[in-house]
């Protein structure tokens, strides 16, 4: 990799050409002409230049990963020739949603920061990032059926679901002791496809399946939890999240006789003939922290 392309990373990763000027001890005039020398090159421009910010036009990102990529290899490479063991290092991307996020996958990545002192991480809470090469995303984390991609996929568990609703919304609704009663309640749905789903419930061998309605969708775990616990509704969600509620009597688990459809829990990444260490490092210990956590 020739210093244009090693310049060129140092300013996508700074966000300024000043500050892969600082990093690379030299002047912002010296990076902008490698920059430049680059994009006359490859015939395409790499960056939107401004004066606080520089900015990586599409074709500067698919560049940006690709060379990243290799810089991986590289270094992989380098450290095999010199009998170094391959340890998670760079920058560690990963997306995942907001409470799952914040429960299970910031413990995993202080954990791996706190072992691999060479390894930065970067957490980004959401369920939007569906394109990983756009986004600079290592790996993501989904819950639920995951669609037909071309992503490499690894299953982490399975998120046990529950049916939860507080005592006063109960006394409103009155007690619930078959699955064709949930259609007399007024549901809170994380999303729009739970809202157009149906509610599986599993006794003896055979799944009921029923069609409930609710007027409100929120796309956040604890906000659903506030809302069911203040008589909004019931809700259909992951044990994890609800289960201290359930445990201090602030809500109830309905229908305790029936198994729920659990969710699967995924990490998918980019495929590829090679997979970094701190991929690899990172879906092990995640698969480990959710077979006791979920």
């Amino acid at each position: 990799m020739n210093s244009n392309e090693l310049t060129f990373l140092k300013v996508i990763e700074a966000g300024s050409l000043k500050g892969a000027a600082e990093q690379l001890n030299t002047d912002p005039s010296s990076v902008s002409r490698k920059v430049a020398a680059l994009e006359q090159h490859l015939g395409v421009k790499l960056i939107n230049r401004s004066t606080v910010r520089s900015q990586p036009t599409e074709a500067g990102l698919v560049y940006f990963q690709g060379l990243k990529h290799l810089a991986e290899q590289q270094t992989v490479l380098e450290n095999r020739l010199r009998g170094l063991q391959d340890q998670p290092s760079g920058t560690l991307t990963i997306a995942a949603p907001v409470d799952f996020g914040k429960r299970f996958v910031v413990p995993v990545l202080t954990q791996m920061r706190e072992t691999y002192t060479n390894l930065k991480v970067e957490l980004m809470l959401g369920s939007h990032f569906e394109d990983l090469t756009a986004s600079g995303i290592d790996v993501a984390v989904r819950i639920g059926v995951l669609p037909d991609s071309g992503l490499i996929c690894r299953g982490l568990g399975m998120a046990e679901r529950v049916l939860v609703a507080s005592p006063d919304y109960l006394t409103q609704v009155g007690e619930i002791t078959e699955p064709a009663m949930l259609r007399r309640c007024q549901f809170v749905f994380y999303s729009r496809a739970q809202a157009n789903a149906q509610v599986g419930l599993i006794k003896d061998g055979q799944t009921t399946r029923v069609k409930v309605s609710g007027g409100f969708t929120v796309n956040s775990v604890s906000a659903v939890r506030e809302l069911v616990m203040a008589g909004t509704g019931v809700h259909l969600g992951p044990a994890w999240a609800f289960n201290e509620a359930l445990n201090s009597g602030l809500l109830v688990s309905l229908l305790p006789d029936y198994q729920l459809e659990g969710l699967p829990v995924h990490a998918v990444y980019r495929p590829g003939g090679y997979v970094p260490a701190k991929i690899r490092c990172f879906i092990d210990m995640m698969s480990q922290y959710c077979k006791h956590a979920l």
